[in-house]
């Protein structure tokens, strides 16, 4: 599970794992920003920059689930992505959370013998 929130409906946070992240370095190829650059004549959506920019996401993203995974975590909580560019035509992209192990909250209420109640309202 993944979310950009802090906290996942229905589950507990139990532990916290730390940061995990996924860096991707990409560069355009020739041929790439010749088709680009042809697109940009035309206008409207530059679909060849477009398609990398988003696979270069997933694949940051992938990375970062898989080393949350690596170091026993079942969610990643407030993911962010964030982008640099190297040098021209080069950029980072680095995808980052929070690794976190949760439970469903019946579950860890079970296993810590507690129930869950929702508070009244406060009379003022």
């Amino acid at each position: 599970m993944t979310t950009t929130a802090f906290t996942i409906d229905g589950y507990q946070i139990v532990k916290s794992l730390g940061v995990v992240r996924g860096i991707i370095v990409r560069s355009r190829s020739v041929f790439g920003t010749i088709g680009a650059g042809i697109q940009t004549l035309v206008g409207g959506n530059i679909t060849l920059f477009s398609e990398l920019c988003e696979q270069t996401r997933a694949d940051a993203f992938e990375m970062m689930v898989s080393h949350a995974q690596d170091i026993g975590a079942n969610a990643v909580i407030g993911v962010r992505y964030d982008a640099t560019e190297i040098v021209q035509g080069v950029t980072e992209v680095l995808c980052y959370g929070t690794a976190v192990v949760v439970k469903a909250i019946a579950q860890y209420q079970k296993e810590r013998g507690t129930q869950y109640s929702v508070p009244a309202d406060p009379v003022f």
